[in-house]
């Protein structure tokens, strides 16, 4: 009677299951649910804000022109809040309860590196639109095979940043200010001064700061007797203001230069407009560009948000676009058909540059160095791959 019991709750249960999952597939026969780990809260919640947008304006114009293989892309989106768990907690979320196909973000490098192992674990493609850490893809020469993304990496940010300080701005000497909180900061601050050397320059200083220091006049006091001719500081955009504010009420007069973590409207908010003369940046993209794709893609925006795209908006409309794209190659919202047309991506034009994906899943792609003028970036050179 027991067996027979149990037999039968067995076999309800089985309906049950078998019901759920019939229903479930109806109802998602139609969409394809793309995460997004996103910083929008936090201490750079303003790149991850941005970036989403791009992303959400990229989906949005896929959707209306009839979706992705006859299906609607649905967006799901979680706030890591700017740490680096809670982008784990946030990629855990979206693989095993939300159950999307492929996540977009983390938006920042420290982040991505923490939460990329659970889309390797659960073989589900990550592609980040903005994480640039060189180890992001390739660790301990092994390539990731679920991880890709669409910007350029970090040791080519510090070479172009080592040949303009040497090339453009004949600078024989250079100090060096990294955040010791950010794996970002430290692996570009590792590529600039080898290449940087390798000019025939010299490092005649290194100084470092946490995330969310507030006063750098000790550090900065120190920089000023070593009298450098230039100051590369690859930091974010609010550390970045706060320095080169106090920087120049200190009296260092000298170019300070940096990477794409400079490049949000609040940089000026944070530094005042003529601190930030004679300042540079390696960037992914310029609004100055004469590429019609580029002023497409800022009509497309101002009209969607009303408001001008920083390159993380850019980047993020790229990241979707790349995702798009190799769904649609695929054929297939499958995860491991997904992630080998990542891989097989040549010559994608997309808003940003023309895009290759590399053997390591990286891109090959073009980068530019921005100058800013009392407040406003304005495009100095392009750098072509």
């Amino acid at each position: 009677m027991k067996k027979k019991f149990l037999a039968m709750a067995v076999s309800a249960l089985l309906s049950v299951s078998l019901l759920a999952g019939c229903g479930g597939t109806k109802q998602d026969a139609n969409e394809i649910k793309v995460g997004v780990d996103a910083e929008l809260t936090g201490n750079v919640a303003n790149y991850g804000k941005q970036a989403l947008n791009g992303i959400q304006l990229a989906i949005k114009e896929a959707n209306a022109s009839g979706g992705v293989n006859g299906k609607q892309i649905k967006l799901v989106i979680a706030d890591n809040k700017s740490e680096a768990s809670e982008a784990t907690n946030a990629m855990t979320k979206l693989i095993t309860e939300d159950k999307v196909v492929a996540v977009l973000g983390p938006i920042v490098s420290s982040n991505v590196l923490s939460a990329l192992q659970v889309a390797e674990d659960n073989k589900i493609p990550l592609l980040t639109p903005t994480g640039t850490n060189e180890k992001i893809t390739v660790n301990d020469g092994k390539v990731h095979p679920f991880v890709f993304r669409s910007c350029f990496i970090d040791p080519l940010q510090g070479k172009i940043m080592a040949n303009f300080a040497s090339s453009t701005l004949k600078a024989k000497n250079a100090v060096i200010f990294v955040d010791n909180s950010s794996d970002y900061s430290k692996s570009l601050s590792e590529s600039f001064e080898q290449l940087f050397a390798k000019n025939g320059g010299t490092i005649v200083g290194k100084e470092a700061f946490l995330q969310k220091d507030q006063d750098f006049k000790a550090p900065l006091t120190k920089i000023k007797a070593m009298n450098p001719e230039v100051i590369f500081l690859p930091a974010y955009y609010e550390e970045v203001g706060k320095i080169v504010k106090q920087a120049r009420e200190i009296g260092i007069n000298c170019p300070i230069i940096g990477t794409d973590g400079w490049d949000d409207p609040k940089v000026v908010d944070f530094a005042g407009a003529q601190a930030l003369n004679n300042t540079f940046f390696s960037d992914h993209y310029s609004s100055q560009d004469t590429d019609p794709r580029v002023a497409k893609f800022i009509e497309a925006y101002k009209k969607e948000y009303n408001a001008e795209p920083s390159v993380m908006g850019a980047l993020g409309y790229d990241a979707g676009l790349l995702l798009i794209d190799a769904i649609k190659r695929a054929g297939s919202a499958e995860p491991e058909k997904i992630r080998q047309a990542l891989e097989q991506t040549k010559e994608l034009q997309l808003t940003t540059s023309l895009v290759t994906i590399d053997a390591n899943h990286n891109p090959i792609k073009s980068a530019v160095i921005i100058e800013m003028k009392d407040g406003k970036q304005t495009f100095k050179e392009k750098i072509n791959p």
